[in-house]
């Protein structure tokens, strides 16, 4: 009898996140994982080492490294990771150049040979590289998505159970806007067993936690010196792949393109949206205060400058 292909999901980008990313999604056994990276070696060797650790963890997912992407095709979602990490004193702007570069060539590469894929871009300055993964792709704003607010609610999520000496499985929250300095927490949408944070500690401390949410990224580089964050880029992007693959329709922030919600047209900004095998399915729009609908705006505003210095 003939075997039924599993799932398959490529990962660009052999790096810390990348690696990471490939390693979660094989101890779920979500998907078989093709781990692809320009570097000759450096794929297939983090790929023998995760196939080797199988039999301790006892995942029967198959991991494969490659340069050829070839290998990635009939990929039901492809992770862009790759580009060049921030370092110290280096904002994500900085970055735009060299990684629109890097991205646009990787995902036309890897949506040729996987032409239904669903695209997830981590790399970046994420908001603007999702444009260019779109464009470089052609897919409809359903396929391409970026990670950023999940990434960006589970540490608003850690630094609000550590306040409070609770459970982070009790916590919720809630960040709307770009990936970076201009993100949008949403306090009194974030909750801890259902009870607003607001009804549970000060405006001073709240204001303390969402500052340090917004810097999130940057605090973990200037500890790190040489790299930045991967760990909790990689659960993330694991957290979205199973709710894709699983068909769940979880409601998680995402870097989606908007048409029109939230008073924003033609631009990727991280929004609620339902996940399911889709992709993208649906974005949830809720209801602001004119503080938050400015901060959106604000942060709307600021990825679209950096959407404009994309190279052609």
């Amino acid at each position: 009898m003939a075997r039924v292909p599993r799932r398959k999901v490529t990962v660009i980008g052999a790096g810390n996140v990348g690696a990471t990313t490939a390693q979660l999604i094989a101890q779920t056994g979500l998907a078989d994982v093709v781990l692809v990276d320009i570097v000759e070696g450096l794929p297939q060797g983090k790929a023998l080492d995760l196939a080797e650790a199988a039999p301790v963890i006892g995942y029967d997912v198959r991991v494969t490294g490659t340069n050829d992407y070839a290998d990635t095709a009939g990929s039901k979602i492809i992770v862009v990771t790759s580009g060049i990490p921030r370092k110290p004193g280096m904002s994500r702007d900085d970055l735009i150049a060299t990684n629109a570069g890097i991205v646009g060539g990787v995902v036309k590469a890897a949506t040729t040979v996987s032409p239904d894929a669903i695209v997830i871009v981590v790399t970046n300055p994420l908001d603007a590289m999702c444009h260019v993964a779109m464009r470089a792709s052609g897919f409809p704003r359903q396929r391409v998505i970026g990670m950023a607010g999940v990434l960006d609610s589970a540490r608003f999520r850690s630094f609000i159970a550590e306040e409070l000496e609770v459970s982070v499985r009790d916590v919720r929250a809630f960040v709307l806007g770009g990936h970076g300095d201009t993100m949008v927490p949403l306090p009194r949408y974030s909750t801890v067993g259902g009870v607003p944070i607001t009804e549970l500690m000060t405006a001073e401390r709240i204001e303390a936690l969402v500052d340090r949410t917004r810097n999130g990224g940057a605090e973990v580089v200037a500890l790190l010196k040489t790299g930045s964050a991967f760990y909790a880029p990689a659960a993330s992007v694991v957290e979205m792949i199973e709710s894709i693959l699983l068909d769940r329709r979880r409601v998680l922030p995402c870097a989606a393109y908007l048409q029109g919600e939230y008073g924003v047209d033609g631009l990727y900004v991280g929004v609620p949206v339902v996940l399911g095998q889709a992709g993208m399915e649906k974005i949830v729009e809720i209801e602001l205060t004119a503080e938050e609908a400015a901060a959106f705006a604000h942060s709307a505003a600021a990825v679209r400058e950096l959407v404009a210095a994309i190279p052609a």
